[in-house]
Order: structure tokens, then C-alpha cells, then sequence
């Protein structure tokens, strides 16, 4: 896992080349827009039990077949391990977040997981739903401007997006 500025620095250094006016100026926009991705690591890590339980409640609701008897959150126990799974997942969309970078999230999070889910036989599909309802609500309260930076955030909740779409496509 590299960070943006290591990413550049190693990238140049491989191609024996000097890091360009284009990277440098993403890089200062990244550093710019520093206060705002906080902003969002905190709303989203400050409310990250109420996104969880949100959207399990949401997505039981849609697909009740998954907490009835015989279902793949049946039991307390596969109950848990769901929510703990989106925890997990919303957790490292965090990370990519505050590092502005997938990385994180592709190497120690989504890497297998399919495959895991596959030989669990968990539906994937129901998992990238559940991701999906965890995005809507990352994503609105984290674009709340109630106490937070000012400023456009567009581009900031796009990516944040981008990384809940990569976990929602991973799974599924």
C-alpha cells in the first residue's frame, strides 16, 4: 500500500524521470483538499455503527429471505458476521479516502473476497446491496455542511463513491 506522494515518487523514480508539473499539482490539490477528506473520515467514522445498522435494516427489509430460517444472516452468529463484513468494507473505504488512494482497500480488503464468499456461499449480490445502501448513506451525511470545511466537495464525494462502487463490483 503506497500513499498518493509515495505513488508519484516511486512511479518517477522507476521510469528514472522527475515528477511532473500535472502530478505535482494533483498532489497540492490532494494536500488542499486535506481539511475536507478529515471532514468525511470523521462524519463517516463518527457515524459508521448507524450506517451499518441502516443499511443491514434497509437491505433485510428489501431481502427478508436473508434473515429467515435457512437464510444467509440467519442465526445471530451469521447475523453478526454480516454487519461485522460491512463494517469491515466501510472501514477500509475510509482509509481510501483519507489516503486518496484504492490500494488500501484492494489489497487488504477486497483482494479474495469474492472468492471467500463463493466457498462460504454467501450471495454476493446481497452484499454488494448492502454496500450500495452503505455508500447512500456515507455519502449523505458526509456531504451535510453542517460544521464542516467550505467548499465544493464534488469531487471528493465522486471518489468516495468511486471506492464504494469498487467494493459493490468486488463482491458481486
Amino acid at each position: 500500500m503506497l500513499d498518493a506522494f509515495t505513488k508519484v515518487v516511486s512511479q518517477a523514480d522507476t521510469r528514472g524521470d522527475y515528477v511532473s508539473d500535472a502530478q505535482i499539482d494533483a498532489l497540492l490539490k490532494m494536500v488542499t483538499d486535506g481539511p475536507k477528506r478529515m471532514d468525511v473520515v470523521n462524519r463517516i467514522t463518527g457515524n459508521a455503527s448507524t450506517i451499518v445498522a441502516n443499511a443491514a435494516r434497509a437491505l433485510f427489509d428489501d431481502q427478508p429471505q436473508l434473515i429467515a430460517p435457512g437464510g444467509n444472516a440467519y442465526t445471530n452468529r451469521r447475523m453478526a458476521a454480516c454487519l461485522r463484513d460491512m463494517d469491515i468494507i466501510l472501514r477500509y473505504v475510509t482509509y481510501a479516502i483519507f489516503t486518496g488512494d484504492a490500494s488500501v482497500l484492494d489489497d487488504r480488503c477486497l483482494n479474495g473476497l469474492r472468492e471467500t464468499y463463493l466457498a462460504l456461499g454467501v450471495p454476493g449480490a446481497s452484499v454488494a446491496d448492502a454496500v450500495s445502501k452503505m455508500k447512500e448513506a456515507a455519502i449523505a451525511i458526509a456531504n451535510d455542511r453542517n460544521n464542516i470545511t467550505p467548499g465544493d466537495c464534488s469531487s471528493l464525494m465522486a471518489e468516495l463513491s468511486s471506492y464504494f462502487d469498487r467494493a459493490a463490483a468486488a463482491v458481486g
